[in-house]
């Protein structure tokens, strides 16, 4: 359970600079998403009672100029995400031949980063895909950043190997369905 000085303390705290909280939030992040930024912010300071300091409206403006600013963040994501995906589902200005050739190319990527183990894939991508410095995907899959060197190094020449290799046979009976669909082939 909480204790009632700290449940108290926060009562009096919300009670007295919810409204500052709010319009602070309402000129950094708008009316639509004031609420939420002022109740998270005071999300926070419940979690972090104990570091309340004696100049609390600053203190909680603070708190609350980093939650716009993750807001913000989270966002700018979103939007990056978007447009990602927007653009490799209806690329505008490329031609017919542009989009089977990106097709094409991407399914034998995507086919051959299946054949690798997770931990070669995690590296290429935290690299290629997330854009990550070796330094940081170092620290992300812990180890020393000459250990990365070595590991992303091997994990290239697989996914080259693996681009080489002709994509595996579909199954057994997949083949032979598609046999009976194909136009000139026998009927049994």
């Amino acid at each position: 359970m909480t204790d009632p000085d700290d449940r108290a303390r926060f009562t009096a705290l919300y009670d007295t600079h919810y409204d500052r909280v709010y319009a602070y939030a309402v000129s950094r992040a708008g009316r639509h998403l004031a609420e939420e930024v002022a109740g998270d912010t005071f999300c926070v300071a419940w979690r972090r009672m104990r570091d309340l300091p004696d100049a609390e409206l600053p203190w909680l403006l603070g708190i609350a100029r980093n939650v716009v600013r993750e807001s913000y963040r989270t966002q700018a994501r979103r939007d990056s995400l978007d447009a990602e995906l927007r653009a490799w589902t209806s690329p505008a200005e490329l031609t017919a031949g542009d989009i089977a050739e990106a097709v094409v190319e991407r399914a034998e990527m995507l086919r051959a980063l299946a054949a690798l183990s997770a931990e070669d894939r995690e590296l290429l991508t935290l690299v290629a895909w997330h854009g990550l410095t070796p330094g940081q995907v170092a620290r992300v899959v812990g180890c020393s950043k000459a250990t990365f060197f070595v590991r992303l190094h091997r994990a290239r020449r697989r996914l080259a190997r693996a681009l080489t290799l002709p994509p595996a046979a579909p199954p057994a009976g997949e083949a032979a369905a598609r046999s009976v669909l194909t136009p000139g082939s026998e009927r049994a």
